[in-house]
């Protein structure tokens, strides 16, 4: 550093006078090596361009000339080596491309013509052709390789280029003798995934130039992205013709959209000239502070380094080619610097030029005359030069092999180009101690460093704060953030969602999204993080679950203390039901329980005592069997009671109506026929059953809709009309008895038998109304529930409104059970009321 310095002071006093370092860009020898280097930006009306003349860069390009100076630092070394070349003198003809694809045609046209002239042969067969040069260096930027690799190609001549990264260049089918000893963009891209991902950040902007490099590079990164949960906010290409007036208002717009979308992380895959004017425009418009993740190619210039007011920006992050230092450069610069100022030096200098036919291109460095060391030194400090060398090195080596060289000697034999490609392809080669290979796809995968943008008292330094091979490294406590914490930013359209949340996407970005919380009878997986599964029929699960659970079985319980309240019940009415009976059986003889229907009321009050003594049949867990035998229990039970009921209706109402005719009919109701009238009403209800049974009976039914966590079994009604059929000839037998009783009226000094009858069919019907509209709409326990107290209702309806009063006269009130008070109790006496 300290001869670096001194040559710096001194080489500046002395670029007072015009240089001859143009002149240092071209060397005769035994195999000439062809440069592609920028060693100017910024050509003179290229859009305005009619004629196919010769194209002029207007401003120089110092890390061009750098590169540039690589290449000849290295083939200096190589002809002063004792033993990779003995013997043998490499020469170069370094050519200026200007970052223009037209401009880097012009010199690779020349290195194709034939060695010697300056024509290129059309021949059928190029296996003897010897082109001009040996191999070509560069150029640097994609598409410009894209454009030489064609033509390089074709000859098969080698091509290795220190800059290139696009993917494109990495089939070997369309470009088979291109190499590149830098790695690709997929390289570069896989690791500002891994950086996105380290910091959690997921909403981010990108933006490349748009050239080759940008959009390859920007296509990669978005397509790598996607399946990384990183979600692109915005993307944009910066004009390439920066002097176009549309290109100020792209720009413009760019930046209004990124403000739009509020992300705090830019990704930028720009060389230094479109970087500068993004940069430059972000600052004029007060974009707010960023974190700028770049790449080698603007983050290491001094354009982008050099825009005032740049430490405003934000934080600066990125990827730089993990490339060693090349030992003596900086010392042989400064010496070139030192020589291009003597008069002799330059004297031989042209001498060399003349024996390269300087009657072609006149394409050099023109403006490197007019700078000195001074100019070149801050980009001489951080120039990435080893990627120039080691290229240079490959061809040497690869030549080294085709000539069949020792370390004493190399003969002297016509190599043609593509003889060297066999040679680059297969084996290792070393520079400076370290090992490097080409790979399958021609490329040199040296890895990253992530270095920060560190600034202190307005001076900025690269520093090194992490590392990526094959996985990422990051010293995060070495980055100071533009935060007022200095802790990294946040950039998230989303949060991360938790177990049991999935994904719901919101607005126009697919990878968007709020967190919602599975609902009910759905978990979240893992393998599908955007949706909740549905459980399956018999599982259920809670609101954000993450798995199913079995049901458990739900129907009325034995233990349950609604159940236990209704046994209560049901005990109560078989009690009250018994009591009546054995009350009834030891009066039966007496006046009032042979006018109420003698031993019909026994039969009656059994049927009763069954009915309710059937509620047991909806508790506990139901089957098919259980739930038809339900109904059919029910009907038969009920029918019983209502056919003793009919036959009184059909007495009172031939004693009343047709007291003419009663004496001829009564003995069909009266007596043992009776009981023939009720056998036969039951056997009508025995067939209604078995049509109910054809028709459709009640089956189980497991219902998984009606509670969020059990299985209801419960029956199901399959046939309206069967069921119609079972419970509607009981309706209608309760019609008949109700008609024939309702309007029948007896004397004050009669007890009313009728009354009984009407009342205990009146609470029949009111019960039924409520009972249809409740078993219709009812879909849980509650339906069997429904059905038990639908059957002690009417139990104990019947008993409290015909069987009660009466036993309420036995028992309190024995004076009125006599034959004058019940006998023709039904049957009006008019002569008496009439007196």
């Amino acid at each position: 550093v300290p001869d670096l310095l001194l040559c710096l002071s001194f080489g500046y006093a002395a670029a007072l006078k015009p240089t001859c370092l143009s002149a240092q860009f071209r060397r005769p020898g035994d195999y000439i090596i062809g440069g592609l280097f920028p060693f100017g930006i910024d050509t003179v009306n290229l859009t305005a361009r009619s004629e196919p003349t010769l194209i002029v860069c207007e401003r120089l390009f110092v890390d061009g000339l750098i590169w540039a100076l690589g290449m000849k630092f290295a083939i200096d070394q190589i002809n002063n080596s004792p033993s990779l070349l003995p013997g043998v003198k490499l020469g170069y003809d370094i050519y200026d491309t200007c970052f223009e694809p037209a401009a880097a045609l012009q010199p690779s046209l020349l290195f194709l013509t034939r060695n010697g002239t300056t024509g290129i042969g059309v021949l059928c067969n190029y296996t003897d052709y010897q082109p001009r040069v040996t191999a070509v260096i560069g150029p640097h930027k994609s598409d410009l390789c894209l454009a030489t690799a064609k033509l390089f190609s074709f000859f098969l001549i080698p091509q290795v280029s220190y800059g290139a990264s696009t993917e494109k260049l990495s089939n070997t089918e369309l470009y088979p003798s291109f190499y590149r000893t830098v790695p690709s963009d997929k390289n570069l891209v896989e690791a500002v995934v891994l950086l996105l991902n380290k910091f959690g950040w997921n909403w981010i902007a990108t933006i490349g130039s748009d050239d080759e490099y940008g959009r390859g590079a920007q296509g990669l990164f978005l397509s790598i992205a996607g399946n990384h949960s990183i979600c692109i906010a915005f993307e944009g290409l910066i004009p390439t013709d920066l002097a176009d007036p549309k290109a100020k208002n792209q720009l413009e717009d760019t930046i209004k959209l990124i403000n739009k979308t509020k992300v705090n992380i830019i990704v930028l895959f720009a060389f230094s000239q479109p970087a500068q004017a993004l940069l430059e425009h972000s600052i004029r418009m007060g974009l707010s502070k960023k974190v700028w993740i770049g790449t080698e190619a603007w983050m290491l210039s001094d354009i982008a380094a050099s825009i005032p007011n740049i430490q405003s920006i934000g934080t600066v992050l990125g990827f730089i080619m993990k490339a060693g230092t090349v030992p003596g450069f900086q010392k042989y610069v400064a010496d070139l610097f030192t020589s291009v100022q003597q008069d002799k030096f330059c004297q031989e200098s042209r001498e060399f030029n003349q024996l390269m036919n300087s009657d072609t291109l006149d394409t050099h460095c023109k403006q490197c005359d007019h700078i000195s060391l001074h100019d070149v030194s801050s980009v001489l400090s951080h120039s990435q030069i080893q990627p120039v060398y080691v290229a240079v090195f490959s061809v040497a080596y690869a030549l080294h092999r085709a000539l069949g060289c020792t370390h004493q000697a190399c003969p002297k034999a016509s190599i043609r180009s593509w003889q060297l490609l066999h040679f680059m392809s297969t084996l290792p080669f070393k520079v400076n101690g370290q090992s490097f290979r080409f790979d399958q796809s021609h490329g040199t995968n040296t890895g990253y460093k992530l270095i920060f943008w560190s600034w202190k008292n307005g001076t900025l330094t690269y520093l090194p704060v992490g590392d990526y091979e094959e996985s990422l490294y990051i010293n995060k406590s070495q980055i100071q953030f533009h935060t007022a914490d200095q802790k990294e930013p946040t950039s998230e359209c989303f949060r991360h969602c938790k177990p049991g949340q999935f994904r719901r996407i919101k607005g126009s970005h697919l990878c968007c999204y709020d967190c919602t919380d599975c609902p009910e009878n759905t978990f979240w997986s893992t393998k599908d993080s955007s949706t909740c599964t549905p459980c399956l029929e018999h599982q259920w699960s809670p609101v954000r679950s993450t798995q199913c659970y079995d049901r458990s079985e739900r129907y009325l319980f034995w233990n349950e203390p609604l159940t236990i309240a209704l046994l209560t019940l049901m005990s109560v009415t078989v009690s009250l039901t018994c009591l009546t009976a054995v009350l009834f059986l030891k009066n039966l003889e007496t006046p009032l329980v042979q006018a109420s229907g003698g031993k019909l009321n026994l039969f009656a009050l059994f049927t009763l005592m069954l009915l309710a003594l059937s509620c047991c049949l909806y508790i506990g867990k139901p089957s098919n069997n259980l739930c038809m035998i339900q109904q059919i229990a029910y009907a038969l039970c009920l029918n019983g009671c209502f056919s003793t009921f009919f036959i009184k209706s059909l007495e009172i109402t031939l004693v009343t109506e047709f007291p003419r005719c009663a004496p001829t009919f009564l003995h069909w109701v009266t007596q043992r026929r009776a009981w023939l009238l009720v056998a036969l009403c039951l056997l009508t209800q025995c067939l209604f059953c078995f049509c109910y049974l054809h028709l459709g009976p009640d089956y189980l039914v497991s219902d998984y809709k009606s509670l969020p966590t059990e299985v209801l079994l419960v029956c199901n009604t399959e046939s309206w009309f069967a069921f119609a059929l079972v419970h509607g000839y009981n309706g209608c037998l309760a019609v008949v008895c109700f008609l024939c009783t309702f309007m029948v009226q007896t004397s004050g000094k009669k007890y009313n038998i009728a009354r009984g009858i009407t009342f205990a069919i009146l609470i029949y019907f009111i019960i039924w109304i409520f009972f249809v509209a409740i078993f219709a709409t009812l879909k849980t326990v509650l339906r069997s529930v429904a059905q038990i107290g639908t059957i002690l209702t009417t139990s104990l309806g019947i008993l409290g409104t015909y069987y009660i009063p009466k036993c309420y006269i036995i028992l309190l009130k024995p004076d009125l059970n006599t034959v004058d008070y019940f006998q023709n109790s039904i049957k009006e006496e008019p002569e008496e009321d009439s007196q």
